[in-house]
């Protein structure tokens, strides 16, 4: 299962990082999956998180939704952008995951 080798991860720290700031919104579930850990908000998904070998990838699933204000997603499927993360960036987590939420409500 996935969510068991993100425990094994060098950067197990940055994902239980990012799965401890998404549960602590008490609208967020968290649904561990074989291959990805992902993450509820409104009844449909948000994002999903899981670690890979340059750091945390979060796929948000309404990504182009999103205003990519510091220019950090990438991808180009037809709804999904992705985070890519080697540290915690706290403004920039907070700002993305935060207007995830809001696609989601729409």
């Amino acid at each position: 299962m996935q969510f068991e080798k993100d425990q094994k991860s060098e950067y197990k720290q940055l994902f239980m990082q990012i799965r401890d700031f998404l549960l602590a919104d008490d609208k967020v579930s968290e649904l561990k999956k074989e291959r990805i850990t992902t993450y509820y908000y409104g009844g449909s998904g948000l994002c999903h998180v899981r670690t890979i070998p340059k750091g945390v990838d979060i796929g948000f699933l309404k990504g182009t939704l999103l205003v990519d204000k510091y220019q950090c997603l990438t991808g180009n499927a037809k709804k999904i952008r992705v985070l890519t993360l080697q540290r915690c960036l706290n403004k920039e987590l907070v700002y993305y995951i935060d207007q995830a939420k809001q696609a989601n409500l729409s």
